[in-house]
């Protein structure tokens, strides 16, 4: 497998192997879909406005808009609940997007991106994998689209940092922005990711990282060094996300926002 094919490959999440759903869309199953995508859309409404948020690095993150256009927003599966919820929302300043399957399962989450006014590009599969990074990369560069990724998605290994993400970046000339957030208190779930979902009334902080801004080239040596830097952003971002819900936060050393 060439370098090229590798990245293409991480950037969709795809394996090698050729795979395709033999369930249709049916008339019956789309209204199911679309019936889940409204519920979903209710509940995570219900968290996102009763939970207490707190915002540390915005300001980072608008201005790196301002003077790019887009950018790459990043975060752990873990943190994909309301780290998708904040790039869709106005306070972020971004043209938000989503890549999702092309397949039968990924109707449900198309139609929620779309209820939200997110760009989204169908593509997972080897069946439209060339298609669909030709998508990204126009959605990014002409549009402006910022594309949500979760590094680590859709299978794991948890906190293993892919290069979909870094390869976007390359081709688009953008920066690669960490997002995570803490909640207090939180329910765990026992998947492979350890999926956070905040209760109700929960504080909540979200950060914004370090940007990684890669170089245009970069041969296998460095893209794994460029991996596991982003990996220690990454988690960094959760620390100083995590910080701010500690009673022994220090409010003078970030820049912070609170609704």
């Amino acid at each position: 497998m060439t370098r090229a094919r590798r990245l293409l490959v991480g950037c969709l999440d795809l394996k090698p192997h050729r795979t395709k759903s033999q369930r249709r869309l049916t008339t019956g199953r789309l209204f199911v879909y679309r019936l889940a995508a409204l519920l979903t859309r209710a509940i995570l409404e219900t968290l996102w406005r009763t939970c207490r948020l707190h915002f540390v690095g915005l300001d980072r993150l608008t201005t790196l808009v301002r003077e790019q256009g887009a950018v790459v927003p990043v975060f752990w599966h873990q943190h994909l609940l309301l780290c998708a919820r904040f790039v869709v929302d106005p306070r972020a300043g971004l043209k938000a997007g989503f890549m999702i399957s092309p397949s039968v399962d990924g109707q449900a989450p198309t139609m929620l991106a779309e209820l939200y006014g997110a760009h989204v590009v169908r593509g997972s599969g080897s069946y439209t994998g060339i298609r669909a990074v030709r998508g990204v990369y126009q959605a990014i560069v002409k549009e402006g689209i910022s594309p949500g990724i979760t590094p680590d998605g859709p299978r794991g290994p948890r906190f293993k940092f892919k290069p979909g993400a870094i390869f976007t970046a390359q081709i688009s000339r953008k920066a690669v922005v960490p997002i995570a957030y803490a909640a207090k208190p939180a329910w765990i779930l026992r998947t492979w990711d350890k999926f956070i979902i905040p209760p109700p009334f929960a504080k909540v902080c979200i950060a914004i990282g370090e940007p990684y801004f890669p170089p245009e080239r970069l041969d296998d040596e460095q893209m794994a060094a460029a991996q596991r830097e982003l990996e220690r952003r990454m988690h960094e971002t959760y620390k100083l996300a995590a910080s701010f819900l500690s009673p022994k936060q220090s409010s003078s050393t970030q820049s912070s926002t609170s609704i």
